[in-house]
């Protein structure tokens, strides 16, 4: 005999070939029951009312099950049954088509309202659960942060430029003394006015004393305009906002230091927790990374590069984001490619760890990556000698084109 098995909300059922029920198993009524059991169906594991089915069916003489799902046909497999696996099979789709039907004539519900009201109760809980549970990864936490980190990074260059132009009227000096951006915020933030530019101010604030004086020198021979207290307040107002975000910076990348040793260990080992986080943001999620070939992860936010080589028919990207990589930019343009695809095959093997098996190989992992770098690094030596560009011979003029003769009158070739 020859049933169809169906997995659903209010139970597993099984069902010939017209589409009458032959057993049936409910589901627990419970809502938080049957939403967990849901869960289960939806990530591939067989639910306890399929297992008892079986047993029922088993007792029933029935030698074959067709089913809707890998795991299931394993289950009844393993059974002693012949099992086809047939998704979406038409007597499965004609029981989901009258489940409400079915739902009160095998006595679950005492009405077809009674069943979609559990129905949407049961819909809205698995929503909220699935909902739940994506929050709760937290390798979504730190490809947050550290897109945070890219829009502070953005946002603190914008001010910062606005600063230097602005205070540059006061003392334009500073702007060619102190060139990082977070110094010289700090400076007008504490100090204000030039006049403040004191050598025991500048090395109270972390500067050497050649460079204070330096900096105290030109602030005493200034060719800047005078401000009043009136007129720098709002400066020093823009630069302690840009001081902040520098700060928030700081605490960013330490929080997502700690996230990122804790969800993905082997790739922090690898890169730092930083690019790391960029590359999980960029792929979508840790899983997502995991799943891409090592091909993908070494063109990773290269894209726009990688589509336009295709379109074009130009060269394609070698690398992607992990050029942030030290030993990829500080290395020589022949050897990046080389180091690129070494790294990307490394991540690839930490990101399918840290995704699947939680174990710590990031030691392992660096050792091998360092090794073959040396390697690249001594093979690849000197830059490659350059390929002659082939000769392209000029084509002769189409038929019919018109070409000068020797008094320059255009004649037709024959």
């Amino acid at each position: 005999m020859k049933v169809y098995l169906v997995e659903h909300l209010i139970g597993s059922v099984a069902l010939d070939g017209e589409g009458k029920v032959v057993a049936f198993e409910p589901a627990p009524r419970s809502l938080d029951d049957a939403v967990e059991e849901a869960l289960k169906i939806e990530q591939g594991e067989v639910p306890a009312a399929t297992l008892r089915l079986l047993d029922v069916l088993k007792e029933k003489g029935v030698s074959e099950v067709v089913v809707e799902s890998n795991a299931t046909a394993r289950q009844a497999s393993a059974k002693g049954f012949e099992v086809s696996v047939e998704p979406g099979n038409p007597v499965a789709v004609g029981f989901r088509d009258a489940v409400a039907k079915h739902a009160v004539e095998l006595g679950i519900f005492g009405s077809e309202e009674e069943f979609y009201k559990y129905l949407h109760e049961a819909s809205i809980e698995l929503t909220r659960r699935k909902l739940r549970r994506a929050a709760e990864r937290r390798d979504l936490l730190a490809a947050q942060g550290i897109r945070a980190i890219d829009d502070i990074d953005k946002t603190t260059n914008l001010f910062a430029a606005r600063l230097r132009e602005w205070y540059s009227i006061h003392f334009p000096e500073l702007d060619d003394l102190v060139r990082d951006h977070e110094d010289y915020v700090r400076l007008v933030t504490e100090l204000g006015h030039r006049e403040n530019f004191t050598k025991e101010n500048l090395v109270k604030l972390g500067f050497s004393e050649s460079k204070a004086e330096k900096i105290a020198e030109a602030a005493k021979k200034s060719m800047g305009a005078d401000l009043s207290d009136f007129d720098v307040k709002p400066i020093q107002t823009l630069a302690s906002i840009t001081a902040e975000l520098y700060r928030l910076r700081n605490e960013l990348s330490d929080y997502i230091a700690a996230v990122m040793k804790e969800v993905a260990p082997n790739i922090t080992a690898l890169v730092g927790p930083l690019l790391g986080a960029r590359l999980i943001s960029l792929a979508g999620s840790l899983e997502e990374l995991a799943k891409l070939p090592a091909s993908t992860v070494q063109v990773l936010g290269a894209e726009k590069a990688l589509f336009r080589a295709l379109r074009t028919g130009g060269k394609p990207p070698k690398h992607g984001v992990i050029f942030q990589y030290p030993d990829v930019h500080r290395s020589p343009r022949w050897q990046r490619g080389k180091i690129a695809r070494a790294l990307a095959a490394k991540l690839a093997i930490a990101a399918k760890v840290d995704a699947f098996t939680g174990r710590y190989i990031g030691d392992q992992l660096v050792k091998e990556l360092k090794e073959r770098i040396e390697e690249i690094k001594k093979l690849y030596a000197k830059p490659p000698a350059r390929r002659p560009e082939p000769v392209r011979e000029r084509r002769p003029p189409r038929r019919g084109r018109r070409w000068k003769g020797k008094k320059g009158r255009g004649k037709r070739r024959k």
